[in-house]
């Protein structure tokens, strides 16, 4: 598990406007990388074309190249379920299926891609992915109950369960922790932390300090006016990006003077 990123030139367009211009970058395995920027800049468009789901929005295509491991994601023939399969997301708000167990949760993807697996094995998946997402104990004793009765912290760490159990390369995260109070978003910075030994993991953030407490490089996008497509400023180790970042409007931005 765990692979290399590398994207070159990519444009990315909803029919004919571009959102998104001329971004290269390499994102190393097992590492975390952070996306940061002003709403509108692109950095979430950006996060979803790393998996193919940026082509769920009619007439959104993109330009350029995203390779996993050498391998273009969007090469001729290639299947983009298959490489959902191998780059998990998590959304900005919880979202467990409402009419599923935890259980059903956490088996959703593999019953989607008609796996046919014993009950042992089931269990076996349903506890690694769990304990995985540091949610086993919490929940061990209810596993036929509903998802949607967890709280919103634990409903984010079912989703990532759900996420990991189908055995991704690479985990994308869209603001995993906007919509949770600090001791939840504290247990998703520690469990992104733990996960990052086994996955390359992509997290869009607006919170600096998030973002400055769980990656170890990070992006900053930017846009130059309403109608402009969103661009990769400066990306670097965090610490440089933070502390002595070599573009003006990236000091700017982490500084707090605009954004």
């Amino acid at each position: 598990m765990s692979k290399r990123i590398e994207v070159n030139n990519l444009d990315v367009y909803y029919d004919k406007f571009k959102a998104v211009e001329d971004v290269s970058m390499i994102i190393e395995p097992r590492s975390v990388t952070a996306f940061i920027g002003p709403s509108g800049c692109g950095k979430s468009t950006f996060l979803r074309t790393l998996n193919r789901m940026h082509e769920v929005i009619p007439k959104a295509w993109v330009d350029g190249e995203v390779l996993l491991d050498g391998n273009n994601l969007y090469g001729p023939g290639v299947d983009p379920v298959l490489v959902r399969s191998q780059v998990g997301m998590v959304f900005q708000r919880p979202n467990p299926f409402p009419t599923m167990s935890i259980r059903e949760n956490v088996l959703a993807g593999i019953t989607l891609k008609n796996k046919r697996i014993s009950k042992s094995e089931a269990d076996g998946i349903v506890e690694k992915s769990l304990r995985g997402a540091n949610l086993w104990e919490e929940v061990k004793d209810r596993l036929d109950l509903p998802g949607s009765g967890l709280s919103g912290g634990q409903q984010q760490r079912l989703c990532i369960a759900r996420a990991i159990a189908v055995q991704p390369d690479v985990l994308l995260m869209d603001e995993p922790c906007s919509a949770l109070d600090p001791i939840s978003t504290l247990a998703i910075e520690d469990l992104i932390d733990e996960l990052k030994q086994d996955y390359t993991i992509v997290i869009v953030t607006h919170n600096m300090q998030q973002a400055g407490r769980v990656s170890d490089k990070t992006a900053f996008f930017n846009i130059a006016g309403t109608g402009k497509p969103g661009k990769l400023i400066e990306y670097d180790a965090t610490k440089t990006i933070f502390e002595n970042p070599s573009e003006q409007a990236t000091e700017d931005y982490v500084s707090g003077r605009f954004g």
